[in-house]
């Protein structure tokens, strides 16, 4: 085997400085490492300060730091390092926390971020962004040594090099830069062209940025959006450096250039998430795979009145009884097992540290992870006392009803059943036309029981819903409408969904009320309309100033009516969700309106 062979197959150590004050966790990191790979040497140090000493002594390759540490943290450290060493890879290997911390971290330049998990797959992880931190360097400083065209190599940086001739005005592409472009094949373009690559708005500045260093000779720094052939725009963070002749005149222009779209989309969605959690009205709560508090919102905080210190690392006993407890981990199970939905809604008591226990809904779900390792939950906590109140108000209110309709159908009923029968009795002894008006009377209450029971019973329920044919509905309540000789005309053959009951009542409601209104020779006219249908009648009509009125319970301009059975009609539209609203007919008499009202198919 040739020398170069053997230089070729050598493997080019990478040292790591692994800076962590849990001395164990920083020797088993190690360990991990060196077992991925065998290019890692490891060496560990238990404080920044001490991290410091080290890398005066002898910068590693590769600088790994944990972020809560005695002292000074890890973003300190970081500074501290950059200082001293501007290009020395840093990465941030912290706990799970909040995500503020990530985004501080990509804002000062660190080289990564990555958040420490439970499983192995951490370490792969790690190793992965340590090689490519290392190599993007050593790539770096092979071309600052080398001083070379980029044809014959890659620039530092995923997009490759470039390099411009100042007397030309060419510029020479590598392999890399030709990729990134769309042009493979193309080794050369002019200055024009690779100006026009960006997007409109930065080039004059692209411009301003190669004049000034042509002039002063000195390195600049820019980032640019790339706009390549296949119209996928990229961001591109640029160092260009000068070439100075020996006579001290500038006569190319090198560069090199890094995507960093991935990293500003990164950053982005950590300030949306960050938005989205800090526009949020219901409290946030994150756990981790031990059940602990990692992040509360301010609205967490101020809802259960424990200082936020107290609340993290603390598990949901603090704020929730053995039951409540138990009911989440169910759900919780629920969201692992292979079938599971994906989020959970369920209602849980919170004890707030003072004050009575408050009813909230909690939204569950579970934190994204990859192979076996659960990495935790997060969820949402909204108060929902105050709707618990009104439901608990509403059974109140329909218990009375329900006693109110009790006391109308059996205590007064039965009553007027005994009039009615004495009534009768007393009509066969004897002919008086006072017993005729007792009669008609009797039968105004037994109306007045019916109506009062349908509006107690029913309210503003609506049972199951079904296609209903209006035609056959509408006959079929026209048999049980007493009319003599009222005719019904019917105009339509929609199907709406409804519930049928319902819909009958409301059907004999109008009915029996356009021939109360209407006269024994009226006739009563079920029509369609765009999104809905109609009931209209040509009997005497509804006067301008009875519109507002006529469906106010009690309200009637009939001698025999109730008052109610309009009344009944308006609570069964809207129970439906519909509208309904009284016009004039063509020939100027009582029409319904009835719209909103969805077509069954």
């Amino acid at each position: 085997m040739s020398e170069a062979q053997v230089q070729s197959e050598t493997v080019e150590l990478i040292e790591v400085l692994h800076v962590e004050d849990e001395s164990d966790f920083a020797d088993l990191t190690a360990t991990f490492l060196e077992r991925e790979d065998d290019q890692f040497t490891v060496e560990t140090a238990t404080s920044a300060e001490e991290g410091l000493e080290r890398i005066r002594d002898h910068p590693p390759d590769c600088v790994v730091s944990d972020y809560n540490m005695p002292g000074m943290n890890g973003l300190e450290f970081f500074r501290a390092v950059r200082e001293r060493y501007p290009d020395l890879p840093f990465i941030l290997f912290t706990g799970k926390g909040s995500e503020a911390i990530a985004s501080d971290a990509i804002s000062a330049g660190v080289t990564d971020y990555l958040q420490k998990g439970s499983g192995t797959e951490q370490y792969e992880l790690l190793a992965n962004r340590i090689r490519n931190a290392v190599r993007t360097r050593r790539e770096t400083q092979r071309v600052d040594r080398q001083q070379q065209l980029m044809r014959l190599t890659e620039f530092a940086g995923d997009t490759g090099g470039w390099e411009l001739d100042r007397e030309s005005g060419t510029i020479l592409l590598t392999a890399g830069s030709r990729r990134i472009i769309g042009r493979p094949d193309q080794t050369e373009i002019s200055l024009e062209e690779g100006i026009a690559l960006f997007h409109p708005d930065d080039r004059e500045e692209i411009q301003h940025t190669l004049t000034r260093a042509f002039e002063t000779g000195e390195e600049q720094h820019n980032t640019w959006r790339l706009q390549p052939g296949d119209g996928d725009e990229r961001l591109i963070d640029m160092t260009i450096t000068p070439v100075v002749e020996s006579g001290g005149r500038v006569t190319k222009l090198r560069g090199a250039g890094h995507d960093i779209t991935d990293r500003k989309e990164r950053r982005q969605e950590l300030e949306m998430h960050k938005t989205i959690i800090e526009a949020l009205t219901d409290a946030v709560y994150v756990l981790d795979e031990e059940g602990r508090f990692t992040y509360v919102s301010d609205e967490l905080v101020e809802l259960v009145g424990y200082d936020r210190e107290t609340i993290l690392g603390s598990t949901p006993s603090l704020i929730k009884d053995e039951d409540a407890v138990e009911r989440a981990e169910h759900h919780l199970g629920r969201l692992l097992s292979s079938d599971g939905p994906e989020t959970v809604q369920f209602e849980v008591t919170i004890q707030p540290c003072d004050g009575d226990p408050i009813v909230c809904e909690d939204h569950m779900g579970v934190l994204p992870y990859e192979g076996d390792e659960f990495d935790g939950s997060v969820g949402t906590l909204r108060d929902i006392t105050e709707r618990k109140e009104r439901t608990r108000e509403l059974e109140r209110q329909n218990a009375r009803l329900e006693d109110f309709a009790s006391i109308v159908s059996h205590d007064l009923r039965n009553p007027l059943m005994t009039a009615q029968g004495r009534l009768e009795l007393a009509q066969a002894d004897c002919d008086s036309p006072h017993l005729d008006e007792v009669g008609d009377a009797v039968d105004r209450c037994q109306a007045l029981i019916d109506d009062l029971l349908t509006l107690a019973q029913s309210g503003n329920a609506v049972g199951t819903t079904e296609p209903v044919t209006l035609s056959e509905l509408a006959e079929e309540c026209w048999q049980t409408t007493p009319g003599a000789d009222a005719t019904l005309a019917v105009e339509t053959d929609q199907t709406i969904s409804a519930d049928w009951s319902r819909l009958q009542q409301l059907f004999e409601n109008l009915f029996r009320n356009a021939v109360n209104h209407g006269g024994r020779e009226v006739t009563v006219t079920v029509g369609e309309l765009a999104d809905g249908f109609y009931v209209a009648d040509d009997g005497a009509g509804i006067s301008d100033e009875d519109h507002d009125d006529i469906f106010e319970a009690g309200y009637s301009t009939a001698d025999d009516g109730t008052g109610f059975g309009l009344t009944i009609v308006k609570e069964i539209v809207e129970a439906h969700g519909w509208e309904i609203h009284v016009t004039d007919s063509e020939a100027s008499s009582a029409r319904f309106e009835i719209t909103g009202v969805e077509t069954a198919h």
